[in-house]
């Protein structure tokens, strides 16, 4: 195997995934305003609802159940992305490695049965 000068040898794939995923917003921004038109006029600056004129304040207090929703959402949308460095490296970790990943697992499905029986996944 010859020698490299990358200090973290393996992860030359995650850097340019890394680099490109880190680009393409980026060009997507600036694209968008090379292309777009330079001005809307008065009509482009006004609030735009479906098609009707917004009646009322914006400021309005929607039910705490909604964030509780999306909170619980991203928190085990989250925990399961680290899930998948230990499903790439799994044949290399050995038992150990499996044995932790089953208590994050039980961890996880614990909490959403906490969750369940409080009510956070009700949506009514």
């Amino acid at each position: 195997m010859p020698e490299s000068n990358f200090v973290l040898s393996g992860y030359e794939y995650f850097l340019g995934f890394l680099l490109i995923s880190s680009l393409v917003p980026v060009i997507a921004l600036v694209a968008s305003k090379l292309l777009r038109p330079a001005s809307g006029g008065p009509a482009g600056r006004t609030t735009y609802e479906s098609g009707m004129e917004p009646i009322g304040g914006a400021w309005i207090q929607f039910n705490i159940r909604y964030y509780m929703f999306a909170l619980v959402f991203v928190i085990f949308d989250v925990e399961t992305v680290f899930l998948y460095p230990w499903a790439v490296a799994f044949s290399q970790l050995g038992l150990l490695a499996f044995v932790e990943a089953l208590i994050f697992i039980g961890i996880l499905v614990v909490g959403l049965v906490y969750a369940w029986r409080k009510g956070a996944l009700e949506w009514s």
